[in-house]
């Protein structure tokens, strides 16, 4: 049976994204250009958002600016986050799109996370691995705390070990038809004008 996903498996999919924090032009631009609509372009999208995402949780953090600036940053918060949701169910579609001929067996197993959702997770470990990284390797904190940031960084690439083989057993699983997965949609109903009553103007 021809593999579907052998370019798009955990290990790809893990150094894609060190490889876009070992670029100069990340997030700006991503080091490897991929076909619009694909499932590497939401890939690519949603690693972009995580990076986008991190970055202002940490100045929405700022203690030292005007609250107007902190209201900027959690605006900017709440539009990345609906982009990336968006960017993880692209995902998915393309995935099960390349699944839509497999037939599920009977017993196959139902995964209640979505493969999307686990390269969502990659992403983020991704972030916290640089960034624990970063803090490892400062000069201006004592030998104990920079024990603790190597520690956790180490504990960090244990758990993106572990995550990339559970994606890697879905999406093998799937193919073979012992494991399936379901789209629920997110349905942000905060950033929706007809569900939210604020938006709406039911309540002022």
């Amino acid at each position: 049976m021809k593999n579907l996903f052998s370019d798009i498996d955990n290990n790809k999919i893990v150094g894609y994204h060190d490889l876009c924090h070992a670029s100069s032009c990340w997030p700006k631009e991503s080091p490897v250009t991929h076909e619009k609509n694909s499932v590497w372009y939401w890939v690519q999208k949603n690693h972009k958002y995580n990076c986008q995402l991190w970055d202002e949780e940490d100045k929405a953090r700022r203690t030292d600016v005007d609250d107007d600036d902190i209201a900027v940053n959690k605006r900017n918060i709440d539009q990345f986050n609906q982009k990336r949701n968006d960017a993880i169910e692209s995902i998915d579609e393309k995935i099960l799109d390349r699944l839509s001929n497999i037939k599920v067996l009977e017993g196959a197993w139902f995964n209640s996370e979505t493969a999307g959702s686990i390269i969502d997770r990659l992403s983020i470990i991704s972030l916290k691995i640089l960034h624990m990284g970063i803090q490892a390797d400062r000069f201006d904190i004592d030998a104990p705390q920079k024990k603790e940031a190597q520690l956790k960084k180490k504990r960090l690439i244990i758990q993106r070990n572990d995550l990339s083989f559970c994606l890697n057993q879905l999406l093998q699983e799937a193919l073979n038809g012992k494991a399936f997965y379901r789209i629920y949609r997110q349905f942000k109903m905060y950033n929706d004008p007809k569900m939210n009553p604020y938006l709406s103007g039911l309540i002022k």
